[in-house]
């Protein structure tokens, strides 16, 4: 019996590589992780594409990263018209004006400290999670956070990759 890929799975596969690129960056903004994910297709399993995104992230430059990070909107304010980021910070919708205005005040000391938006994986965080979450990490090196935001952009790299491959399911 021959294991059949996800739909989603299988278009991504045979779709031309400009179009699995363009696919890509709406995961992930690094244009280095895609092509990384590009060279390795097919891909017969979610999971074979899982590592292989976790490899990419493990990879990526502190260029790369920068990148990456590019492509997210700060936490509590989404990218207008775009349901991705409104999905994935769900947890800031309902969020007080109070904490609105104590996570915008820190999403700015963040990137005058790192020089880029606060990066977490807020999909299922409350918007108190995440505002802790920032308070604890602004007072990292910049060695140490660069890891954590290559975790947390490993986390929704790979919620994203299962959601795109689950599509039309």
């Amino acid at each position: 019996m021959t294991h059949r890929p996800p739909p989603g799975l299988a278009r991504f596969n045979v779709s031309s590589d400009r179009a699995a690129l363009a696919t890509l960056r709406e995961v992930c903004a690094s244009s280095a992780w895609g092509r990384r994910l590009l060279a390795h297709r097919p891909y017969a399993t979610l999971d074979a594409l899982l590592t292989a995104a976790d490899t990419a992230v493990a990879a990526l430059t502190a260029d790369d990263l920068a990148e990456a990070m590019a492509g997210h909107p700060p936490i509590g304010r989404p990218a207008p018209g775009d349901p991705v980021s409104s999905r994935e910070q769900r947890g800031m919708a309902g969020a007080s004006d109070a904490l609105k205005a104590e996570m915008l005040e820190l999403n700015l000391a963040y990137q005058e400290t790192f020089g880029h938006v606060f990066l977490i994986c807020a999909t299922g965080a409350t918007g108190e999670r995440m505002r802790d979450a920032l308070r604890t990490r602004i007072g990292h090196t910049p060695a140490e956070e660069r890891e954590i935001v290559r975790t947390e952009l490993g986390k929704i790299n790979r919620i994203r990759l299962t959601r795109l491959v689950h599509e039309g399911d």
